[in-house]
């Protein structure tokens, strides 16, 4: 699988380290920055590059996801969720990257750098690529809906406010 991935500085050293378990593990990995230490750096860039990857490798067929982080992880979401198709979700524990996945059908996820160890952040990663999505009715539907609204700006019959 094509795993692509973005941070900030807080996640420098960790990024290291992620593109050799991944490599290690087989995947294909796609750095997108940063690629040195600037305390200053702005990670909107990084993670919406990683995200728009991952969508454009996904509406090619190509089996990809995303993996950014930085020192909460919320911001590095945030920027992901920019990305029309991307569906990154903030992830602090095993059951919360799993269900990301089978519930969700998260294509990108967000986790804390400095908010886990390396060891911790590398367990939900390695849970959130394995796990596959359910497939189940309820769930699809609601991932369309928000498909739905993502380009229309509505979501008929389920009363948007406008």
């Amino acid at each position: 699988m094509r795993i692509h991935i973005a941070t900030d500085h807080a996640g420098l050293d960790f990024s290291q380290y992620l593109i050799t378990h991944l490599t290690e593990a087989g995947h294909d990995v796609i750095d997108h920055g940063p690629t040195s230490y600037d305390a200053l750096d702005d990670y909107p860039a990084f993670c919406i590059n990683a995200a728009q990857a991952v969508v454009n490798d996904q509406a090619e067929g190509v089996q990809a996801l995303g993996v950014v982080f930085g020192g909460s992880g919320n911001g590095e979401q945030i920027a992901a969720n920019k990305v029309a198709g991307a569906r990154a979700a903030l992830v602090w524990n095993l059951s919360t990257a799993t269900l990301a996945r089978e519930h969700n059908d998260a294509n990108v996820i967000s986790i804390g750098a400095r908010q886990h160890s390396i060891e911790e952040a590398t367990s939900f990663i390695d849970a959130f690529i394995n796990e596959p999505f359910s497939g189940d009715e309820r769930h699809a539907r609601r991932i369309a809906q928000l498909a739905e609204y993502e380009l229309t700006g509505d979501i008929a019959g389920k009363g948007v406010d406008h």
